[in-house]
């Protein structure tokens, strides 16, 4: 599979999260606080939660259920209950428009 065009770059806010369905992964596309875009899987690892309905601050995402945070560098968990990481995915901006391929994660 190749990448795929997700979104405008320009329809994601600061310290928000776009949930996408790519291949049938489910990919939280994120604007960190300083603008930068992420890509990790959209599921925390300590639940079935889904991470884009939570809060991003710095460069974490927090589930908002049980309040783990997740790195968006690395999607290893900072904090508990969670232990397990997230994917992390490589994110192409061509022309203001975001493009990720599922496929292809980063090794971290």
């Amino acid at each position: 599979m190749s990448a795929e065009r997700v979104c405008a770059e320009s329809e994601i806010s600061v310290n928000e999260a776009k949930r996408v369905v790519l291949g049938g992964v489910p990919i939280a596309v994120v604007k960190d606080s300083a603008g930068d875009i992420h890509a990790i899987g959209d599921t925390c690892t300590h639940g079935d939660i889904s991470l884009s309905e939570g809060f991003v601050e710095g460069e974490a995402i927090e589930c908002w259920a049980h309040g783990s945070q997740f790195s968006l560098l690395t999607g290893k968990p900072l904090n508990l209950p969670a232990y397990e990481p997230v994917p992390v995915f490589t994110v192409e901006i061509i022309d203001g428009d975001i493009f990720i391929d599922p496929t292809i994660t980063k090794a971290i």
